[in-house]
């Protein structure tokens, strides 16, 4: 519906594009408070998670995402926009992805944080190697904290002092329990107004996009294989690798793509690639929502 309403009538967009941020914080809040914050701690105290997660996120998939930048990305704008993307992992919606595919949600909320620390120190200097863009430092900081603030930091407050507020009474608990009803709806509509909104920039890119799709869809997979891997060489619980899974493979697109926006007009095609990375992730996790839970990290695993 996103696709068809985004080429039919492209110039009544806006009001979408703008909810798209208030959509995304909405269905963190939402996620966050189905999950018992109270009990983090255990979640961090679980360094063999948070081992395989920093090691995938940021020492193996780096070297996968500069090999496909390589490969598939003769144009320098599109290399640039392939490795913005592809670098920084997912903080927000992978969290609901982790929820809605079996996985224990309080182990991503426990590194989304790290995760977003992470990226602010070396994003930075993963340009500088594969890129030599050092330029681009104090602009990617700046939008990795502000969305750090607004998509991960507020809701996470919100849904604490909601739990809080509900834990003095069994009534005030059932509205937390409604809310439970919240997260899937929402990610329809997150879906929706992506899809409306960026149609036009990728439908207008078509001859790169080929080489994109096949791109990004084999580091989609190379994520889920490494998140086996590694799931077995951490001894990681089945929750656990299907939390792995959807961190490995879903990227912060929403952080970067103001990043490339702001880039000279002659890099609009980095634009492109983080865009349609986003569509291809979301027609991903779709599928790893069934695949996930089914087949690469059944129960009896």
């Amino acid at each position: 519906m996103g696709l068809a309403l985004g080429t039919t009538l492209p110039e009544r967009v806006g009001v979408l594009e703008a909810l798209l941020w208030p959509l995304l914080g909405a269905l963190l809040y939402a996620t966050f408070t189905q999950v018992p914050l109270t009990q983090l701690h255990s979640a961090w105290r679980d360094t063999r998670f948070m081992m395989a997660a920093v090691v995938g996120n940021f020492l193996l998939l780096p070297l996968i995402a500069w090999v496909l930048a390589s490969l598939f990305a003769a144009e320098p704008a599109v290399r640039l926009g392939m490795l913005l993307v592809l670098l920084v992992p997912c903080t927000d919606w992978f969290i609901t992805f982790s929820h809605l595919g079996g996985g224990r949600a309080q182990y991503a909320i426990a590194f989304s944080p790290i995760s977003l620390l992470l990226q602010l120190a070396l994003l930075p200097f993963y340009l500088w190697l594969f890129l030599d863009q050092s330029l681009l430092l104090a602009i990617v900081q700046r939008e990795l904290l502000m969305a750090f603030t607004g998509l991960i930091l507020l809701p996470l407050l919100l849904a604490f002092v909601t739990q809080k507020w509900a834990q003095r009474s069994r009534s005030r608990e059932r509205h937390i329990e409604r809310l439970g009803w919240l997260p899937v709806p929402l990610l329809a509509l997150v879906v929706f107004c992506i899809a409306v909104t960026q149609v036009g920039v990728v439908s207008a890119s078509l001859p790169v996009l080929g080489g994109l799709l096949l791109a990004f869809s084999c580091f989609i997979i190379a994520a889920a294989l490494l998140a086996r891997l590694l799931a077995r060489l951490f001894e990681l619980p089945t929750a656990q690798g299907r939390v792995l899974t959807f961190s490995l493979a879903t990227r912060n697109s929403f952080v970067v793509l103001p990043l490339a926006l702001s880039l000279p007009a002659s890099y609009e095609l980095a634009v492109v690639a983080i865009v349609f990375q986003s569509l291809v992730e979301l027609i991903g996790m779709v599928i790893f929502l069934w695949w996930v839970p089914q087949r690469l990290f059944p129960i009896n695993v």
